[in-house]
């Protein structure tokens, strides 16, 4: 959204906005993935993974909330539902992240021998 925002700002307009947002998230989505398959330690690979989820939680929250507050008048009950949706987007985020980082299957050499 930032890169869209900048490329409006500077007269790309529209269609200018649009391509250079789908370039900025091609490029962090690529270089997730790459940090998330080569690099080591398990921490750093849940930092990339937070960076990720985190966005997509904060989505979840306000998506649900957009729907919940036109249902209930209760403002306990939208929040305590917006919070449900954040955990569901959440949890779905998480584990589409944990997939990219799958172990590779391991090759012939490694199986045992009988």
């Amino acid at each position: 959204m930032t890169a869209d925002t900048w490329a409006h700002g500077t007269g790309a307009g529209i269609p200018g906005a649009i391509l250079i947002d789908a370039v900025a998230a091609a490029v962090t989505l690529t270089a997730g993935h790459l940090l998330i398959t080569f690099v080591r330690p398990m921490w750093l690979k849940l930092i990339v993974a937070a960076a990720f989820v985190t966005p997509a939680a904060i989505a979840g929250f306000h998506a649900t909330h957009g729907i919940v507050k036109h249902l209930m008048p209760s403002d306990a009950w939208q929040i305590t539902f917006s919070v449900i949706g954040a955990v569901a987007v959440g949890i779905t985020a998480f584990v589409r992240v944990a997939g990219m980082a799958a172990a590779p299957a391991p090759s012939g050499r490694d199986l045992a021998r009988t």
